[in-house]
């Protein structure tokens, strides 16, 4: 039995209840409790959020790709969302310029009742189709529209969907309701079935917990697939304080196997870049060539040094260096 399919307390209602808004048999004592019962019940309840991500990964891969097939061209992936779930959204799109150094304005999380919602509950912002919609509709064919709603019922995110559809570009849904109404809006919907909340109604526990492990995978199996990282290593990081600037020589040290003073040499001469520094010792290019070859493969460290490998082959090829000319 998924979390899901817990029975509702409500039988009789005429409508029932999203999973997310039922009460939870487990929890109904909660109040009774002492502080280390309470945190026991908590911890018991989250084992079912990675079993819940877990069943959407399938879908969520093939998010990843569409996105990234997307983004390649051009486009922007764009996350939707009201409470915990925009919050949400804007947290994962605002890590990946630090992390991964993507430009601003390629992920970009909105949330309902705007900037202000952040901080602080905006009334009534949440129902208002129409303020979703006002964004959506400035999507484009290559974008991707990525709607957040813990009970799969947000008019702000129908909005969003709808009008994000209509402009073209590719729409789903991640809810944790498997039978969400906004689900009719997307090209496709993504369900966390973590089932009711410790607290009932509280989605910024499970459902939110799901919802972060969501767009932490998706974010990140992007940016690998953009070429942002190297092997298993934050290539691309900005190195905007003095503990960042440290971790990119520690990643040069480990990745090219440098002495820390050679490393550090390395990236004076590359000007402090990473990337090229790491190209620069696969490859012996010269920095410059090295740069070039970073912005031709759209910054893949790997695609650059076998271009670099390639170019170097085919050179001594017909220069009459390579293998095998000598006996010809």
């Amino acid at each position: 039995m998924t979390p899901s399919q817990q029975p509702s307390p409500h039988p009789s209602s005429p409508r029932p209840l999203p999973p997310t808004e039922q009460r939870n048999p487990h929890s109904e004592g909660l109040d009774e409790l002492d502080t280390l019962g309470v945190l026991k019940v908590m911890n018991s309840e989250d084992h079912a959020v990675l079993g819940a991500v877990a069943n959407a990964l399938p879908q969520l891969a093939e998010l990843v790709d569409i996105a990234a097939e997307r983004m390649r061209r051009g486009g922007t992936v764009h996350y939707f969302g009201a409470g915990t779930s925009g919050r949400l959204g804007v947290l994962d799109a605002s890590e990946l310029l630090p992390t991964f150094n993507l430009e601003p304005g390629r992920v970009v999380g909105h949330i309902a009742g705007g900037q202000a919602a952040l901080v602080n509950a905006v009334e009534n912002a949440e129902d208002s189709v129409a303020e979703g919609s006002k964004v959506g509709a400035t999507l484009g064919s290559d974008d991707v529209a990525i709607g957040i709603a813990a009970s799969g019922s947000t008019p702000y995110v129908r909005g969003a969907l709808e009008a994000a559809g209509h402009a073209g570009a590719h729409t789903v849904l991640i809810s944790n309701n498997p039978q969400a109404p906004v689900a009719e809006a997307a090209a496709a919907h993504i369900v966390l079935d973590t089932g009711p909340e410790v607290v009932t109604g509280s989605t910024r526990l499970k459902a939110g917990t799901a919802q972060k492990m969501t767009l932490n995978g998706f974010s990140t199996a992007l940016m690998i697939a953009l070429g942002r990282t190297w092997r298993n290593l934050m290539v691309s990081v900005v190195a905007t304080n003095d503990k960042l600037r440290e971790r990119t020589v520690r990643i040069l040290c480990e990745a090219a196997d440098l002495p820390d003073a050679d490393a550090r040499k390395l990236l004076e001469q590359c000007s402090g870049d990473l990337k090229t520094s790491l190209v620069v010792s696969f490859t012996s290019a010269p920095p410059s060539d090295a740069a070039r070859h970073l912005e031709e493969t759209d910054g893949s460290v790997k695609a650059a040094i076998a271009a670099i490998t390639a170019a170097g082959a085919e050179a001594e090829a017909e220069a009459g260096t390579g293998p095998g000319r000598e006996d010809r």
